[in-house]
Order: C-alpha cells, then structure tokens, then sequence
C-alpha cells in the first residue's frame, strides 16, 4: 500500500520574543567548531540512552537535553535530508528512502547537492568532513555520480553493505569503494572520526571544522544478494549485530509495556520473547557507538578543542518494539517514532538542563548558522533552538512532521498534530482514509484512547471547537515555507493578535475555523508527494476571502 503526508505538529505556549540573525560570536573571538553525532533508529521512549554510560557522562550531565525534539519525518532518508537542509518534506521533496521519491539520486535531481549544509559550511570559512551513513540509495553505483559535495574529507558508509556489520561498504573521498571484513563498522568510523579530528585541528588557525559522524548502529542488519543475476527480492534483514566484546551486555533488558491498538491480534510468548531479544541487540550495538562518543570526546580534550566546539547527539527518527501490538518499526505517527533523543554540549550550554521547549530537525542547520554567526537562509523551515542563554525560545509553539512512504504493516496515515502547553498535551491524526485520532496525552501517554467522537471538553474547550482550531493550524503547515512554518498563526491572523491555540479558541473566531478554514483532506493514498491529491492547498485569513469548506467528518 502507498501513503500520502503526515504532518505532526507539537505546539507550546512559550514566549515569542523577536529574535535576530545576528552572529552571537563576538568581533574577534574564534568562530566555534561542530560535530554532529547521529544515530539510526535509536528510540527515546524505550529508554535506550540510559544504557550509554558515554552519553549520559558527556551530554545529560555536561550538556542540556531537548526532551520534545521530534524528527521531521519518521523514516532515514527524508530525516536525514531535512536536518542538511532545514527544511521540512514537502518543500525537499524527498519523500521516500528510494526512488522514485526518495534516496540518494532523487536528492541530486532536486538540486539538493548545490544546496545544503555542508556547501554553506564551506562557503561559510568552514572546513567540512563526514564519516558514516549519507541517505539511502548512496551506493557502489551511485557514490560518484556526483560525489557528494561541499566535503574536505569523507569515508562513507554505502549500499550495498551499509548495514552489515562486520563486512560494510566504504567509500573514501574520491577513492574507488573498498570492504574491510571482519572490521566492526562502528569501529572503524570512530577511527575516522578521530583522524578527521586531527586534521581538522591542525588547520584551525585558519577554519573552524563542521564533523557529522553517522554510525548505522542501532539499525537492524540488512543483507543484500551480491551474486550476479540475484534480485534485491532476496534481501535478508537481521536484528542489529553488536562487536563481539558487547555481545554479554544487558542480558535481563526489555522494552517495557508495550500499549496496543485494539484491532491487532495481542503478541504471543514467541513474538514477546523476540522482541525482548531483538532490543537487547539493539543496546549492544549502541554500546559501540557510546564508545565512539568517548573517542571524540577524548580527542577533543587531547587537542584542546572542547571549550569552543559545540557537540551534538540525536538520530535519525524513533523505534517502536511491540508498542501498539505492531512489530519492531518506525514510520508512524507515534510518539515512540517521532519524539527522538536531541542532546547539546559546548561554549555558553547550561550543564544538566532539560528544556521542554518542542524542536525539530529542520531547527538543527539554523542553531549551527546562529551560533557561527551566520545569517540564516530566508528557505530555512526552521529556527535556532534556545541552546544558551543568548538565544532566546523565540520561534513558535509548534513542531512539524510528515511522511509519505510505504508503511509495511503500521498501517496508512497522513497527517497528525502535537499540542503541547500549560494544561494541555494533545494529539490528533488525519489519515489518508480522511480517519482520524484524538488524544490527550496527559491522561493516556499509550495513545489508547480515541476521542475525536467524544462530546468532552480539553483544556476547558469543547472537543468539537479544538478540532476546528487544529485543522486551521495544519490547514497552513502541510504547504508552509520558510517564515510561515515558523509563524503560522500569522498566516491565519496577519494582524498579529493570535500567537497560540488558546488565543485561536476566542469565541469571534468560531464562524471562521468552523465555515470558513478548508478542511485537511486527500483524495487518495499515495505514496509521493503530490499537491493536487491533498485537498485544499490554501488557508483562510480570518477577515479575508474563504478558500471553500469541506467537512471534518
């Protein structure tokens, strides 16, 4: 089956001071140094980061944790392409991890290769390296057609053996590709790392350095047929495999209660007893990664480097093991594969602070332009996060996601909201059906409960008006670009008098959410992006022209 967009948003009442461009690096002072860790498919919501001793030690404690970080699209390639770029799905239009809507040659036809971060970085005085995983479809037919660019040095982890292990592929800089079996991939990009580290130090008088490190862990293991004339049909996927010297760790963990969806058969001892061990696999393939986070964190304070280089944790989207009776995946809209780990560390970084305030990928290129001092780009989805006291929790009280893309057995979606604020904690979904999902999230975290039929109240308001309020604001969020992502309530009130989902439940505007604003709906499931199959494309302005009605049922 084939799915259209998922649009989640989270939203926050928090303070929208006006905030600037400006470079917070005073005129003088050395421009600060990046490196960007990230993870495959690592989940925040079962807990895996408390099995990193590394991470724990060197970001939760030295670092600030953004606990409502989202992904922008809950699938590798897309996530990936939206944090290089800072900009959501819809306007990338990468969609998928292959062709025809996604991977890596979809990414050069979209002319994303002249247009992302590290060509900025290196336009910026930068220098540039990456080692690991790019996006998929980055493989030994089309590493060099073109090369990546915007690169000083890189050692890429390609297709077809990106997810093996203990055989992957490799490709450095413009060299042809090369396997080193028997090597542990996370090993050998921790190796690199360290090297790009010190290369990148020794010309430090000169550039400041961006480093991404991209380690497969913890996806599962995917085994590609080699042999001439076998179909990529034979495909064989594994549970991640962990070096041999973390095999023994974690023998007793599991992925706790599991919530359910009340039409999926409950899982069996069997299915529960795999499952247990498939997450078991998964930490002991992280244990590797948390090692890497010790080597740089090492080489950074053998080179002097840490007081003025900014380190980053995350991932490419969230994991689910059972949650919802549904098998280990990714790509829904719940929370287990959308609300993602997001740890900052460096120069100005409060040590052991939590903010709730809601971030997302697309945020990520723009806080690195706003703490190198430089001018963020007017195509930007997103807007700098509140990492130290000089930037200010300016941008917006909500998050957007989406998807498009096959879903395999997690069942067709395409558009949700997140609303998260004093009193408040909700989610709602549109899916392609035109179904939809209601939850409060204070009450039922599981996501159990439906109440878009429900005659109730939520934060003091009738159920019905809510959701009439929360179509208008993803009426303006599934084709926004640039400062109407980051301010959509202006889009709706350009008069600047309505700034959060409670200013929008005044009573003078219920004529207009309930017989003015479009509806979000899609006249079909399918799998790319595709404007004229999701209904309306224009919002209503409150005291200007309507753009149509269609129903919410």
């Amino acid at each position: 089956m084939v799915y259209p967009a998922l649009t989640l948003l989270s939203l926050s009442w928090l303070a929208l001071a006006a905030g600037t461009t400006a470079s917070r690096c005073s005129p003088g002072a050395k421009r600060p140094n990046f490196v960007v860790i990230m993870t495959d498919d690592q989940d925040k919501l079962l807990n895996s980061v408390d099995y990193q001793p590394a991470v724990q030690k060197h970001f939760v404690e030295q670092g600030t944790t953004f606990d409502k970080h989202f992904c922008t699209m809950s699938q590798c390639c897309p996530s990936r392409v939206s944090y290089l770029t800072g900009r959501t799905g819809h306007n990338t239009n990468i969609t998928d991890v292959a062709p025809p809507h996604g991977g890596y040659t979809k990414f050069i036809s979209e002319g994303l290769n002249d247009n992302y971060a590290p060509v900025w970085m290196q336009e910026a005085g930068y220098n540039t390296y990456y080692t690991g995983k790019l996006m998929n479809r980055h493989s030994t037919r089309t590493y060099n057609d073109p090369y990546p660019k915007g690169f000083n040095q890189t050692n890429f982890l390609i297709e077809p053996n990106v997810y093996v292990y203990y055989n992957a592929t490799y490709q450095r800089n413009q060299d042809l590709p090369y396997y080193l079996p028997g090597r542990y991939s996370t090993d050998v990009l921790a190796e690199t790392a360290v090297e790009f580290l010190e290369h990148a130090a020794s010309d430090m008088e000169n550039r400041p350095f961006f480093i991404n490190i991209m380690p497969v862990g913890p996806h599962f293991e995917k085994v590609v047929p080699v042999e001439p004339g076998q179909s990529i049909a034979g495909t064989v996927l594994y549970p991640p495999v962990p070096a041999k010297r973390h095999e023994h760790l974690f023998p007793n963990a599991t992925p706790g209660e599991s919530s359910y969806l009340k039409d999926l058969p409950r899982l069996n001892e069997t299915v529960v007893d795999y499952l247990d061990h498939y997450y078991r696999r998964r930490l002991q393939a992280l244990a590797a990664v948390d090692e890497l986070v010790d080597d740089v964190f090492a080489k950074l304070d053998e080179l002097d480097l840490l007081d003025n280089t900014y380190v980053i944790y995350t991932t490419d989207n969230g994991y689910h093991i059972g949650n919802h009776r549904m098998n280990a995946g990714k790509t829904t809209c719940y929370e287990e594969d959308v609300n993602i780990p997001m740890y900052f560390r460096g120069p100005g970084v409060a040590k052991g602070k939590t903010i709730h305030y809601p971030t997302t990928h697309t945020d990520l290129v723009p806080t690195i332009f706003e703490l190198a001092g430089i001018p963020l780009r007017p195509e930007f989805d997103g807007a700098p996060m509140p990492v130290t006291k000089e930037i200010p929790q300016k941008k917006y009280e909500h998050v957007n996601i989406e998807f498009w893309g096959v879903n395999l057995e997690e069942g067709e979606y395409s558009s949700a909201i997140r609303l998260i604020g004093t009193g408040y904690d909700l989610m709602y979904v549109t899916w392609c059906t035109n179904e939809h999902e209601l939850y409060d999230m204070k009450t039922d975290a599981a996501q159990m409960h439906n109440l878009h039929s429900s005659q109730g109240y939520l934060f003091g308001y009738p159920i019905s008006k809510v959701l009439t309020r929360l179509n208008g604001l993803m009426m303006v969020l599934k084709s926004c670009k640039g400062q109407d992502c980051i301010y959509p309530w202006s889009v709706t009130h350009p008069e600047g008098d309505v700034r959060t989902i409670r200013d929008a439940m005044d009573p003078r505007f219920d004529q207009f959410y309930e017989e003015e604003m479009p509806v979000v709906v899609f006249d079909k499931c399918v799998r790319g992006y595709f404007t004229e199959l999701e209904g309306p494309q224009v919002p209503a302005v409150f005291g200007g022209a309507s753009s149509g009605k269609r129903s919410l049922d």
